[in-house]
């Protein structure tokens, strides 16, 4: 063994759920797990410029297997703003799963 830090054996400062640490662990591996994996990771995925106004509201999977995401604002003033920006949250949604994995963007007030 070496003496070199292993990402499996770090630990976290409070205790997790378990799909929180499998999160974890397929994220190790290199696994996009699901649309939880999508919700414990929106800051990371989104980027600070978009994941300050805006959280998910739900995620909704439909029949072939894509996701249909509500988005809600900080503040409803940003709605407009984040309309216009549909289309980069849905790139960035499918470029973290690997896949085409949003069929539609929506928000909620």
């Amino acid at each position: 063994m070496s003496n070199q830090p292993n990402k499996i054996n770090q630990r976290t400062s409070r205790p997790q759920t378990i799909a929180g640490a499998m999160g974890g662990l397929l994220k190790i591996f290199g696994i996009r797990a699901s649309d939880s994996d999508l919700v414990a990771r929106w800051s990371e995925i989104m980027g600070s410029e978009i994941s300050s106004i805006a959280t998910i509201a739900a995620i909704k999977k439909t029949h072939d297997n894509k996701f249909n995401v509500v988005i809600r604002p900080t503040n409803p003033a940003f709605t407009l703003q984040l309309s216009y920006m549909s289309e980069e949250i849905k790139t960035r949604i499918n470029k973290y799963f690997g896949r085409n994995a949003v069929e539609k963007i929506s928000f909620r007030k």
